[in-house]
């Protein structure tokens, strides 16, 4: 069951003013939010991923516990930024297991899940990571919008109410930023780099 919106954003709010014991009561509220939201991302990896989602989700919160200054807005503006590090803690795994293999097994995950773009869905998370910096140089909002929704797990209008626009920019956004996602992932499968 999610909890409450109001009671995830009072103990983000709590936490962020340090107060004793506001983790401890939030983590349990969130945890398994985050889990699912990993199992997801993990289940879309090449096979002979070590990576568990409990693991993913400590990760998280090892890295959350530094952003004790964040000025929470709301439950959606900290899925917002827990997609973000869990995005960095799969671009990171998917980076090593490259070096390690020095171009063998790339780690796939789909990029959208409700509308595909095409009978191919997956695209290499380190080539998505590259695509969204690529985007975020000139349109840094569909940026945060595809990472909001594909990684963050956030609905249209949770995507909204933390970009703080109307739900028909998050739409139209969203389609704008899966085809050109589509056709710069597309380029990069046509035009492989050497490493």
């Amino acid at each position: 069951m999610t909890p409450p919106a109001s009671e995830v954003t009072q103990l983000l709010n709590a936490w962020c003013k340090g107060e004793e014991g506001a983790l401890e009561k939030l983590a349990p509220l969130v945890e398994s939010e985050l889990r699912q939201l990993a199992r997801v991302y993990l289940s879309k990896e090449a096979p002979g991923n070590t990576l568990q989602p409990t693991a993913l989700v400590n990760e998280v919160f090892v890295r959350l516990i530094e952003w004790k200054t964040v000025k929470w807005q709301n439950r959606a503006h900290f899925y917002a930024i827990a997609a973000k590090l869990m995005r960095r803690v799969l671009v990171n795994q998917a980076l090593r297991r490259r070096r390690q293999k020095r171009g063998g097994s790339v780690v796939l995950v789909s990029l959208t899940e409700a509308a595909p773009v095409t009978e191919q869905r997956s695209a290499d998370v380190v080539a998505l990571d590259e695509a969204l910096r690529k985007l975020a140089g000139f349109d840094d909002r569909k940026s945060q919008l595809v990472e909001l929704r594909f990684f963050g797990g956030l609905s249209a209008e949770e995507t909204a109410e933390v970009l703080g626009t109307s739900l028909r920019t998050v739409h139209r956004e969203w389609s704008l930023a899966r085809a050109w996602l589509f056709r710069e992932l597309r380029g990069q499968a046509a035009n492989p780099r050497r490493t």
